[in-house]
C-alpha cells in the first residue's frame, strides 16, 4: 500500500519572501549607510539573504527541488540588490 502525498506548500511564495527581504535590506542600506560603505553592506545583505533562503526552504520541509528553490532565491536577491545598487550609483552621478 502506498502512502498518500502530503499537501504541497507554495514554493514561489517562499522564494518571494527572500526577494522582498533583499529589497527591504537594500532600501535600509541606502537610507542609513553612507556612500563609502554601501557596497560592503550590500554584500553583507546578500549573505543574509543566503542564510534566510536556507532557513525558509528548510522550514518548508520538502527535499525535492531544494537546490533549485535556493538558487532561485539567491539569483532573485542578487538581481534585486543589483538594481538597487544601480539606483544608488545613478543617484551619485546626478548633480544636486
Amino acid at each position: 500500500m502506498s502512502q498518500p502525498e502530503l499537501a504541497q506548500r507554495q514554493s514561489l511564495g517562499s522564494i518571494a519572501v527572500v526577494w522582498i527581504a533583499a529589497a527591504i535590506a537594500g532600501v535600509f542600506i541606502g537610507i542609513f549607510v553612507g556612500a563609502d560603505w554601501r557596497a560592503a553592506w550590500l554584500a553583507v545583505a546578500l549573505g543574509g539573504c543566503l542564510m534566510l533562503s536556507f532557513v525558509v526552504q528548510l522550514m518548508i520541509g520538502r527535499a525535492d527541488g531544494f537546490i533549485l528553490r535556493v538558487a532561485a532565491s539567491m539569483v532573485g536577491s542578487l538581481l534585486v540588490l543589483g538594481v538597487i545598487s544601480l539606483g544608488f550609483a545613478l543617484a551619485e552621478v546626478v548633480p544636486r
